[in-house]
């Protein structure tokens, strides 16, 4: 029931990590990773590797396990991102409101770097580009957005403003310009591509072996995770008809709701509601 494209180690281990080894009473210890990671068929080697960039990132931090094996845990400042990133890679349906909130920033060319910075920060939140220098997002991006610029050091260049659309164009029409729908909606179509056969499967059985619902999910989730902020959940209205994210948050909830527990078993973990499930 395993995907047929490759897995990216270094993503397996930062989904991984946000899926299971948060959770987990201790350091996870390196054997442990290379165990749980060759289940979604990453070598030892590529582990490795892949944990020693995160830890060079700072978002790993070696520590030992009681029994005094090498093990890593997460750095403060990676439990805040997979603490933000929570909010919206589980968020439920995005609601129809059709209030925006923008980012209007003017940053001098002798820093265009950090230009650079901003920009792609921006476009990682979900952020269209309404005109040079005035980017725009659903407004209930804000509170996330001014947390990640300020921790960047960016909101010294950044306004923010909540906004409507009054016209001239239909706000469709307008959304269509801002976003590259159909670059989108591609993402969507190759994430039912890869998953809806796998959540067919499972509807399938009866039974939810450990390790495999745990290969499955975190599969599933890897792809899932980065959805969220290419699509930043517009209002369905101004959507173009047949749009396919509505399907793949539901194959991916399908798939959570299935396999998740069963897999935290496998990662040795415990399974049950997370902080996030308390909002939606």
């Amino acid at each position: 029931m395993s995907e047929q494209h490759a897995p990216r180690p270094r993503s397996l281990i930062v989904t991984f990590y946000g899926a299971y080894g948060r959770f987990a009473p201790g350091p996870v210890p390196v054997a442990e990773l290379i165990r749980l990671l060759a289940a979604a068929g990453v070598d030892a080697p590529s582990v490795r590797s892949s944990v020693s960039r995160l830890k060079r990132r700072g978002l790993l931090l070696p520590a030992r396990t009681d029994a005094g094996a090498a093990g890593y845990v997460l750095s403060p400042d990676a439990r805040r991102l997979l603490d933000d990133g929570d909010r919206r890679i589980y968020a439920a349906a995005p609601p129809g409101d059709d209030t925006w909130v923008l980012a209007v920033f003017s940053v001098p060319e002798s820093e265009r770097q950090r230009r650079h910075v901003l920009r792609s920060r921006l476009a990682g939140l979900g952020f269209g580009t309404a005109a040079p220098g005035v980017w725009i997002a659903p407004a209930r991006l804000y509170e996330e957005t001014r947390h990640t610029l300020e921790r960047l050091r960016l909101d010294t260049y950044v306004d923010l403003f909540r906004a409507e659309h009054l016209g001239y164009a239909a706000t469709a029409e307008a959304v269509a310009r801002w976003w590259d729908l159909a670059a989108v909606a591609k993402q969507h179509d190759a994430f039912l591509d890869r998953h809806a056969r796998v959540l067919h499967d499972w509807e399938a059985r009866d039974d939810t072996p450990a390790e495999e619902a745990y290969r499955d999910y975190l599969l599933a989730l890897d792809s899932w995770r980065h959805l969220p902020y290419a699509d930043p959940g517009l209002p369905p209205a101004l959507l173009p008809q047949g749009w396919p994210g509505a399907r793949s948050a539901a194959v991916f909830r399908a798939l959570r709701e299935r396999l998740r527990d069963a897999g935290a078993a496998f990662a040795g973990v415990p399974a049950g509601p997370r902080r996030w499930e308390r909002a939606g």
